[in-house]
Formats: structure tokens, sequence, C-alpha cells
């Protein structure tokens, strides 16, 4: 049995090929082609913490992929020194139930979240678009602005974040690396970030709408993954409610995503009028109908998009 740790992981699934997994990952979920129970919750109250247990069987077209990643979200862990996801992903024989890895599950899904916004992002967001904006400055804001430069000609970024000293290490580290431009910029303020955004991405932990539902202009595209559970709510409602709203799976975002769930139950977005990511990829629905619209990706996070991550790092390695 192999164990990729975090530089194997970052060495053998570049975000390209990543975000071709995660095309695979969920063509495959909307197809039917996806064995995956939503995923089992284990809180952990002294911590205000949970460990959730994800798995998935992939049988598609290209083969076939078993696997059950574990993850821990333990909120105070930054304030110790550690970082808010700590996860793991086990790879299985699909014939024989063979145990064949252990992959370092922070960094995978990290990459994969990112991916996954990042063909969200080619799918949804304007050709033309230049300008970025994120909020948060954690690992996964880190991923989703490398997989929407990836997608996009991103010529500026904007970041903002409460703690300014997190920001300007977060530039400092990437900016001008690969994909990303060399014009990364802290914003003062949400307002700040949104004025000239052509895409957001919003990765952060807040309970509360981080921007104003005024401030995001005509045409832009929101990738929404921060928010995990129903009480929490990174996109104001408003915005959901005049968005075409496109999600990971619609099980999923109504029982894990706030911002679905709280615009479901005050009647402000109809249940027929969700999108899976996948049903766009397969081409049974359209992606942007018209340059002004406002499009949103809210994502929960899938098992299969580990298990089609790992498989595809797998695969690439020697």
């Amino acid at each position: 049995m192999r164990f990729l740790d975090a530089q194997s992981v970052r060495e053998g699934l570049p975000m390209a090929r990543a975000i071709e997994a995660m095309a695979r990952a969920f063509a495959a979920y909307s197809a039917g082609q996806v064995e995956m129970p939503l995923r089992l919750r284990l809180p952990v109250p002294p911590q205000e913490a949970v460990v959730l247990h994800m798995p998935a069987f992939l049988h598609d077209a290209y083969g076939q992929a078993l696997g059950v990643k574990v993850v821990s979200v333990f909120p105070h862990n930054p304030a110790r020194g550690h970082p808010l996801i700590y996860a793991s992903v086990l790879m299985l024989d699909p014939e024989t139930g063979r145990p064949l890895a252990v992959v370092e599950g922070t960094t995978l899904t990290a990459i994969r979240t990112g991916a996954a916004s990042g063909l969200a992002t080619r799918l949804l967001a304007r050709e033309d678009s230049h300008v970025l904006a994120v909020f948060g400055a954690g690992a996964q804001a880190r991923t989703q602005i490398e997989a929407v430069c990836t997608v996009r000609p991103i010529e500026r970024v904007w970041v903002y974040a409460p703690t300014r000293s997190h920001v300007e290490a977060l530039i400092a580290e990437l900016a001008g690396r690969g994909p990303i431009p060399k014009d990364m910029r802290p914003a003062n303020s949400p307002a700040q970030a949104l004025a000239e955004a052509d895409v957001v991405c919003t990765a952060t932990t807040s309970a509360t709408p981080v921007f104003a539902a005024e401030d995001l202009r005509p045409g832009t595209h929101v990738n929404a993954v921060g928010s995990y559970t129903t009480e929490m709510v990174e996109v104001p409602l408003e915005v959901v409610a005049r968005a075409y709203v496109v999600v990971d799976a619609r099980e999923a975002a109504r029982a894990e995503a706030g911002e679905i769930a709280q615009a479901l139950a005050q009647g402000l977005l109809a249940p027929e009028a969700l999108v899976e990511l996948g049903e766009i990829v397969l081409g049974r629905v359209p992606a942007r109908t018209h340059r002004d619209q406002v499009t949103l990706f809210k994502s929960v996070g899938l098992a299969v998009q580990d298990v089609a991550a790992a498989q595809a790092l797998l695969e690439a390695l020697p």
C-alpha cells in the first residue's frame, strides 16, 4: 500500500489535471454512475468541531474508483497553529476491496475544491473575465485563485480578509506564480474587492454574508465554497434569489448549504431552479445564457470529487 504525502499530491495533481478529474466526477454523478451516501457527520462538541466520513464508488466509461475520505473541521485550530481542516483519503481496489493507498487529504481537498470552482468558472464565467475577487486568505483561497487563473485570463486579483497580515502573506506567496498575475492587491473593504470583479470566490468560515448584494456587478460569476452547514451563509440570499444557481449535487446542497437551504425555505429559490454542475458538463442544461446574468456555483463538496482526484493522482504517479 502506498502512502502519499502533501508534496506527492501537489506534484502529481496539478490544477489542470484536477479540473479534468472534476469534470469526470460531476458528469458521472449527474449521469447516475456514482454510489455515494450523504456524508456522515460526527460532532465533537468540546471543540465545536465535526468529523466527516465520505465514501464513494465511481463507475463510468473511464473505469472504476473506490475510496473514502475522513475529514475533520476544527474551528479553533488556526489559533493553535494548526490547519482548520485535516483529511486523509483511503483508496481501495474496486474489484477486491484491497487498500491501495492512503493519500494526504488536506492538500487533496484544497486542490479538488479549487478545481471544482475552476470547472464552474470555465463553464459559467464570461470568457473575457479579467478581474478576480477572493474573500478569505486560507488554504482554500489559495487554490481558488490558482484554479480561476488557470481557466480565465485574470489580470488582477483583489483579496479581502479580516486579518490584513494573512492577506499580505497570501499575496507574497502567490503573486506571479504560474497562471496567477503579479497584480494582486489587498482590499480595504468588501466593496473595494467587488468594484471591478468579474469572478468572485468566497472561501471563509463566516456564518453571515461576506459582502453586500448591491455591490455585486451584473454578469459576475460567484464560486461559494466556504460554508458547509445550513446555518452558515457566505453569499447574501438576495444574490441567490437573482442568480442562475448551480450546485455540485441537489440533495447535498439542500441538506448542507446554508445559502440554498435558507433560500428554499424563504421561497426565494424554487427547487426546480437548482442545476447540477454535471448536467452542464453533460450538455443537458445550458451554462450562462446572457452577459449580464449573475451565476452562482455553490459547492459543499462530494466524496466522488476526492475519489476522482485521488484516482487521477494514482494514475499519474510511476
